[in-house]
């Protein structure tokens, strides 16, 4: 028998909503520059930090899709979650202080500063494109098909729009302050629910472990696949996984803008490991009730289908709403992030410098339109992800085309002292042709490499473009080098004299231990 949703499970859910609405609200009453809209005053501190980070990437690349993918091929595509980590600890000894010290409001500003403003140009469009046709379509396709599941009179479109509007008002005139809290608060409700979600799902096997290893193919809960598999041969664990993950918790503007608006380089790094290591949570509450479902539900054809099947049929009414109501959660954390961040580029790295003399009022006033008309854009796209084989790999396929030349400028460009600005922006231009020629090719089965590990392969190639091309042209100059290229300082910055609690490096070192374990536990 169908499931039916109670009227206190309609009254969690529209307590939910009320809540983020008036927590935005408050932020909008405390917003009133433009460091405000977009950096949140540049006051916030680790804890929120690291959970807006959590939620902010929770969102429809996990709950719908990850999970979705659990069910269909098994846990391989969990790597993308728990080795997060390895960035982030990267981020929090070289990146937190390199950004905060240039005093950027966007990454691509860092660009500028490196090397020059066509390189900031080209990837603030970039970043810009995939942020709302990627991350905020993706996030309110995700959105749609979980309203849909419960409430089947829904249209895809209408169910996007809505969720647009919602997570677009409060965005809008809370700005980042207002993304970060209501991101905290949907943090702790996500992983509240799906932790209730998971303990009944493994009720119903006797919690037997081996019960849900018997239930699965042979492999399905090994991140070892073979060089011909199609969800994650195993030279992209290598190749691919690491260095998408350094794109998207490095130099993401939606992921990192929280970075920049912390209070200082120590917060800054605290909230970033709090985030490596809330990235380890998925695995057992979100990746391996998908693998369960196998043993409980079985013949769900379409993988986007599994998390909220799995609600809809294992949960009793009352709780049905509190998952919901983190699912929905997860759907506006990632919503309001991509907006909020996507109209700080437009604003920062385009209106401003076209009028410079803009005053704040003029700036709040210039954002707001921005999120609101980017957020229609989103909406109207959002259906259009059902044509791409799952959420999952519609997101991953997207990534792989604009992510490799971006790395490359970051990555090799911070510590290569010679590289230079006629460099950084035809490593731009000729990466971003051979990702796309490549993804057509391999769309035509021309180039039948998968795709995570044509990602390595064209950020090779990227490398030897940036430091060739750099070599033919004189080098930046010594205060370009001094500011915006790496040096060992950075690594003790604002960590000298803190008690080991304190110690950031202490913690990375943790989590890195972490993460090697879980690898070794599942490269079977």
């Amino acid at each position: 028998m169908e499931q039916v949703i109670s009227s206190l499970d309609l009254g969690v859910i529209a307590l939910y909503f009320v809540i983020v609405l008036l927590l935005g609200f408050w932020a909008a009453r405390k917003t009133s520059t433009s460091d405000d809209l977009f950096l949140g005053g540049r006051s916030l501190t680790w804890g929120f930090i690291g959970l807006s980070l959590f939620a902010s990437n929770i969102s429809s690349t996990t709950i719908i899709g990850l999970t979705g993918a659990a069910y269909s091929s098994g846990i391989v595509q969990s790597v993308y979650e728990w080795i997060s980590g390895i960035p982030l600890i990267i981020a929090a000894f070289i990146f937190v202080p390199l950004y905060l010290n240039a005093q950027i409001t966007t990454i691509p500003e860092f660009l500028a500063k490196r090397f020059d403003r066509r390189s900031q140009v080209f990837f603030s469009v970039v970043t810009i494109v995939t942020s709302i046709m990627v991350e905020t379509a993706g996030g309110l396709y995700a959105g749609a098909i979980v309203l849909k599941t419960f409430f089947p009179d829904l249209v895809i479109w209408q169910a996007a729009i809505g969720l647009a509007l919602f997570a677009g008002i409060y965005t809008a005139f809370g700005g980042l302050k207002a993304v970060v809290y209501t991101d905290s608060l949907q943090a702790v409700v996500l992983i509240v629910g799906s932790s209730i979600l998971t303990y009944i799902l493994f009720e119903k096997i006797d919690f037997s472990i081996e019960t849900m290893l018997a239930a699965a193919p042979e492999g399905h809960f090994s991140i070892y696949r073979p060089l011909d598999d199609a969800t994650l041969p195993w030279p992209g664990l290598f190749l691919g996984v690491p260095l998408l993950g350094f794109w998207y918790w490095s130099t993401n503007q939606y992921i990192v803008q929280r970075i920049l608006g912390a209070k200082d380089v120590k917060h800054a790094r605290w909230g970033v490991l709090l985030g490596g290591f809330l990235k380890l949570i998925p695995l057992f509450i979100m990746v391996i009730p998908g693998a369960m479902a196998i043993s409980l539900y079985s013949g769900i054809e379409n993988p986007d289908m599994v998390y909220p099947t799995i609600v809809l049929k294992a949960l009793p009414a009352g709780l049905v709403g509190l998952v919901l109501a983190g699912l929905i959660s997860a759907i506006m954390s990632s919503v309001d992030s991509t907006l909020n961040s996507s109209s700080t580029l437009v604003v920062v790295d385009f209106i401003q410098p076209r009028y410079p003399n803009l005053n704040q009022q003029e700036i709040l006033k210039y954002g707001r339109i921005v999120t609101f008309i980017l957020m229609i854009i989103a909406a109207l796209w959002a259906p259009m992800i059902q044509n791409f084989g799952g959420l999952w790999m519609y997101l991953q396929q997207m990534y792989t085309i604009f992510v490799p030349p971006i790395v490359v400028l970051f990555l090799v460009g911070v510590f290569d002292k010679k590289g230079n600005a006629h460099g950084a922006f035809m490593t731009l231009v000729l990466g971003t042709f051979l990702g796309i020629s490549l993804f057509v090719l391999h769309q035509t089965n021309v180039w039948p490499i998968h795709f995570i590990i044509t990602a390595g392969i064209v950020v090779g190639i990227c490398t030897l473009i940036f430091m060739g091309i750099s070599r033919m042209s004189p080098p930046p100059t010594q205060e370009v080098i001094e500011k915006y290229t790496f040096k060992k300082e950075l690594i003790y910055q604002e960590n000298e004299g803190l008690a080991w609690y304190q110690n950031y490096q202490y913690w990375a070192l943790l989590l890195f231990f972490c993460i090697v374990a879980l690898f070794f536990l599942l490269f079977k």
